[in-house]
């Protein structure tokens, strides 16, 4: 944490995005902010002179932290497994699903901190993080004790599976949990670490993992214990066909029919994935107010489809982005998800043919342009988009009153070669690198592109020790 009455000051950057309500990009543009508060934005000049901490960030671009909205810290342990590298959504589950059990508090403690630096490196300044498989000695605490120690911003779920194999779930038995068992410890991790202040550094969710590893009981009673304790819900939902055909199956519903049924849709809910859903559901969103995390490169990665994000923004629906699991995606790259974001919903354009007799037109018709989802577009589900996702009003954009959580890319850096035209499309269009800087509450994670908060070295080689037991394992 930053000491008391610290002040920082950013000056001179080449464009400054701010994310405000005006949307405006400040050329020579810099904020000053105090305890890890922004107090004012705009041209360098008219900002305060001195600071405790000043960054002169000439020849850069300055923007808001990146907001992660869903992710799996844990599965950065099992990236790249050969058996799990071509096959979709159940199966590539059920090669993982053992190995996570088998995982330890140690080795859970480094897959959160190279997860997070790797994000920080990306821009990223917020995670939320979905864990959901505890029997075995690990906790959400130890995730905790991570994230502190590195300095991200975390929201964290004290997430769950109790509906195994036996009883018609997808998991083995041994890794799901009593529902008594959740409850309680789900209690327990609000009552210690949720924290709902403006600026807080962490706070709690409650995530039942899906419709075919929960009970009906269990999603009802974390939402009831979730909404009793004010702390916000998530789950995957609409992610594969599969999943689709499994709640048909099961329970006669679609999956957003019968998250209504079970009380699930609400301004507190937000949803991971939401790829297979009908005009009708998106409607429901809407009405609900519920939220929508858009997970690309893991949807690609798993041949689970595209989801709509473009009628999502159309219908007014709440979208932020995650990187998700690093085991579905074998990164942890915010920026080059809101590139994945951006250039992915191009592709749908020419898989959704234009109205009218003459098909023959598709991506080519000016008709069209306002399908083509726009650099500033992706940026903003990165950043406000995520922030509204995770119910934060004090995150994901430059402004008073917002807390100074930034990142900063060097324009003269080869990437950007040539494409100065415009150094805030830049940042998406050319190949993302490491960002320069990133602040978390005023406080660097990242300085001249690397990490400063902790050994990331040291970190590494123990979690590839981990890695590579896990790994060893049979599924």
């Amino acid at each position: 944490m930053n000491p008391p009455d610290s002040t920082l000051l950013v000056r001179n950057a080449t464009v400054l995005v701010t994310m405000d309500g005006a949307r405006r990009e400040i050329a020579g543009g810099g904020l000053f902010a105090r305890n890890g508060i922004i107090e004012a934005v705009g041209p360098s000049e008219t900002l305060p002179a001195t600071a405790d901490r000043i960054l002169d960030l000439d020849d850069h671009v300055v923007l808001p932290g990146l907001v992660n909205c869903h992710h799996h810290l844990d599965q950065t342990l099992t990236r790249n497994l050969p058996v799990a590298q071509n096959v979709n959504l159940f199966r590539w589950l059920t090669a993982h699903y053992r190995r996570w059990a088998a995982r330890t508090p140690e080795a859970s403690r480094t897959a959160t901190l190279v997860g997070l630096a790797e994000l920080a490196l990306t821009g990223c300044t917020t995670c939320f993080d979905h864990a959901y498989v505890f029997r075995n000695g690990c906790t959400v605490d130890d995730q905790i004790a991570a994230a502190r120690e590195i300095g991200l911003r975390f929201m964290v779920s004290r997430g769950s599976m109790s509906l195994g194999q036996s009883r018609g779930g997808l998991p083995p038995d041994d890794c799901v949990e009593a529902e008594e068992d959740i409850l309680a410890d789900s209690e327990r991790v609000i009552a210690r670490y949720h924290d709902a202040a403006p600026g807080s550094l962490l706070q709690i969710a409650l995530a039942p993992c899906s419709p075919f590893s929960v009970t009906p009981e269990l999603m009802r009673d974390s939402a009831t214990l979730a909404r009793a304790k004010g702390v916000r819900l998530h789950t995957h939902l609409a992610e594969t066909i599969d999943e689709e055909r499994y709640t048909l199956a099961r329970f006669g519903k679609r999956p957003v029919a019968y998250m209504e049924e079970l009380g699930w849709l609400g301004e507190d809910v937000w949803f991971a994935h939401a790829v297979h859903v009908n005009a009708h559901e998106i409607g429901c969103f809407k009405g609900a107010e519920v939220g929508v995390c858009h997970c690309p490169s893991s949807n690609m990665r798993l041949a689970s489809g595209i989801a709509p994000v473009k009628a999502y923004r159309r219908a007014g629906v709440k979208v932020g982005l995650g990187v998700d699991g690093s085991a579905s995606n074998d990164g942890n790259n915010m920026l080059g998800e809101a590139r994945q974001a951006m250039l992915l919903a191009r592709l749908q354009i020419s898989l959704r043919p234009p109205e009218g007799p003459d098909t023959t037109l598709s991506t080519s018709d000016p008709s069209r342009d306002a399908e083509w989802m726009t650099a500033r577009e992706a940026l903003e589900l990165a950043t406000l988009g995520g922030a509204a996702v995770l119910g934060r009003s004090d995150i994901g954009a430059l402004a008073p009153g917002k807390c100074a959580d930034f990142f900063a890319l060097r324009l003269d850096d080869v990437a950007f070669a040539g494409g100065l035209a415009d150094p805030v499309a830049a940042a998406l269009f050319c190949t993302p690198g490491r960002a320069a800087f990133t602040v978390v509450h005023g406080r660097p994670i990242v300085a001249h592109g690397e990490i400063v908060s902790i050994d990331l070295a040291a970190v590494v080689a123990e979690h590839n020790r981990h890695a590579a037991r896990l790994a060893a394992l049979s599924e």
